[in-house]
């Protein structure tokens, strides 16, 4: 497993943030909007091959500033010798905080933008999203990165997974339709067309995305899997004593009736 980050943030140095033509994704429902990541915190085999992708292609423009390097391996099993060849960054210790090398200067010189700390990405946006929108980027010669995105249109990040997943088009359907009185046009997305293969399968890139998400789901809420498998017994306590209080009603009040 390559530390390929600092290759891909090396890579995005040419995209930068500028206007791009309106997102041919505006329109209605469309099916990719139902796309569902089926992510499981409980996986622990998921959760050690997301963390291997995060630090091999996000870790170097995005932090994790609320997890510590030993923390993830602590929960993840992750052996100290796997940590320390596999996941830390350079220069950095088992017991820092995930810290992106990329400067905040440099990410706005080369995005416009810093890219974010994704501690939490999945909290706020929803595991769901990060998935649809690591599937839904398109070749688009009017922006500058090359690329377009139907979850967040005109996004600043480039495409750094194309290697994987390959180069998609997406396919549109003009509808006409009229606003206070005037007709305008609006670009409906159909579906994609892989036009250059990726190193991976449709099937694989889904995989690879789930792991991904599913390490993201984790950094986002530690104990989500504990806290559900709890959640059982909790549930199961209540069911019980609400028994034994209902059959302890019955005994109370048999006299009275």
């Amino acid at each position: 497993m390559a530390k390929s980050f600092t290759t891909a943030a090396l890579g995005l140095v040419l995209a930068r943030v500028g206007p791009v033509a309106l997102a041919a994704g505006a329109g209605p429902h469309a099916a990719w909007m139902d796309w569902e990541a089926g992510n499981d915190v409980s996986n622990i085999a998921s959760l050690q091959r997301g963390a291997a992708n995060f630090m091999g292609y996000c870790a170097g423009c995005h932090s994790l500033k609320y997890k510590r390097y030993s923390r993830v391996a602590n929960d993840l099993n992750i052996p100290e010798d796997q940590l320390e060849k596999l996941l830390l960054l350079p220069g950095a210790k088992k017991g820092d905080y995930i810290i992106s090398p990329m400067s905040k200067a440099d990410g706005e010189a080369w995005f416009g933008k810093a890219p974010p700390d994704l501690s939490l990405i999945t909290r706020s946006k929803g595991s769901d999203y990060v998935f649809q929108f690591l599937k839904t980027y398109y070749l688009d010669t009017n922006s500058p990165s090359g690329v377009n995105n139907l979850a967040l249109p005109n996004t600043a990040m480039p495409h750094v997974l194309s290697a994987l997943q390959g180069v998609q088009e997406a396919k549109f359907r003009s509808v006409e339709k009229v606003v206070d009185g005037q007709k305008v046009t609006e670009s409906h997305w159909e579906s994609f067309e892989i036009t250059t293969p990726g190193q991976l399968s449709p099937e694989e890139y889904d995989a690879f995305l789930r792991d991904t998400v599913n390490f993201l789901e984790y950094v986002g809420e530690p104990v989500k899997a504990k806290r559900e498998a709890l959640g059982v017994w909790v549930i199961l306590f209540l069911l019980v004593f609400t028994g034994l209080a209902y059959l302890l009603k019955q005994e109370y009040w048999k006299d009275v009736k």
